[in-house]
């Protein structure tokens, strides 16, 4: 087992999931007649409190998402029944799995569109911290996005380009565009900064960090600078990457051919995220700047 580029992990750890009875493609049952009340009730903690957030925090497209593919407070949800209201909208699907898979399952799944989600949930004594993505991380933080056509067509660039980036060993360099876009990437909008990715809105306290303190550098997303700086894993960001809308991920990442980029980082040292440089495009520089 390795660790997929998606995975907001805190170090080392072991894994949660139950591997045993995994199809080839690591994919499992969700069962959902399994989940204890238990369960559920951690599932509508977590949803109450992070959905009250959305509207003032989260990029518009994901409160119309999270709308668009049935999901509410009372339960967790149905894979097949999501998949129902989400394949129509863009041609995508949810496929229960039992945690972290490797790194090639996951990205012939995304360019399959397929997006892998755990079908385990934290315990109560987790609500504010989890070291390993759980059901509620992977469905509320990735999945209302996978609603919207022009975000969708770029995850599923991302799976192609993971796929041609395991066979130039540049793994590593793809993975920051992952990180600073797809878990803790910022939008602007007429109202401000709002929160896309999927670490920022599925943690109450980063949702808020994200977008209002005055710690972390903010500059304009750029694919060359995301793939050359450094990320935290054991703190909240200390540098968040701008876009302007979603075609602009896309189209840097669309039939781009990384291969002469990941030749000219080679494996230089990043950038840590402290650092703003000259030529960044700075939105707001923050106290943490070196």
């Amino acid at each position: 087992m390795t660790k997929p580029p998606s995975a907001p992990t805190r170090g080392q750890l072991e894994l949660r999931g139950t591997y045993e009875h995994t199809a080839p493609d690591y994919t499992v049952e969700q069962r959902w007649d399994h989940y204890s009340e238990g369960e559920h009730a951690i599932w509508r903690t977590l949803y109450t409190r992070q959905r009250a957030l959305l509207d003032r925090y989260a990029a518009p497209e994901v409160v119309a998402g999270l709308g668009a593919v049935g999901a509410d407070e009372r339960a967790i949800p149905r894979f097949a029944a999501v998949n129902d209201r989400l394949r129509p909208l863009t041609g995508w699907r949810i496929v229960a799995v039992p945690g972290l898979i490797p790194e090639e399952h996951f990205f012939a799944h995304l360019a399959a569109r397929s997006f892998p989600v755990s079908v385990w949930i934290r315990k109560p004594h987790e609500l504010d911290y989890l070291s390993e993505p759980d059901l509620f991380h992977d469905f509320f933080g990735h999945v209302p996005l996978l609603a919207n056509p022009v975000f969708a067509r770029f995850m599923q660039a991302y799976g192609e380009a993971g796929q041609k980036a395991q066979a130039h060993g540049a793994v590593a360099l793809l993975a920051r565009v992952y990180w600073y876009s797809v878990e803790f990437g910022l939008l602007r909008t007429p109202a401000g900064l709002r929160a896309y990715g999927a670490g920022i809105l599925s943690s109450k306290g980063e949702t808020v960090y994200s977008v209002e303190s005055p710690e972390p550098n903010r500059v304009g997303f750029d694919i060359e600078r995301v793939m050359r700086t450094d990320y935290r894993i054991d703190s909240y960001q200390r540098m968040y990457f701008v876009i302007d809308s979603f075609e602009q991920l896309f189209e840097a990442s669309y039939g781009t051919d990384f291969g002469p980029l990941y030749d000219r980082i080679g494996t230089t040292p990043g950038i840590p995220p402290e650092t703003v440089l000259p030529t960044d495009r700075v939105i707001t520089r923050g106290t943490v700047a070196g």
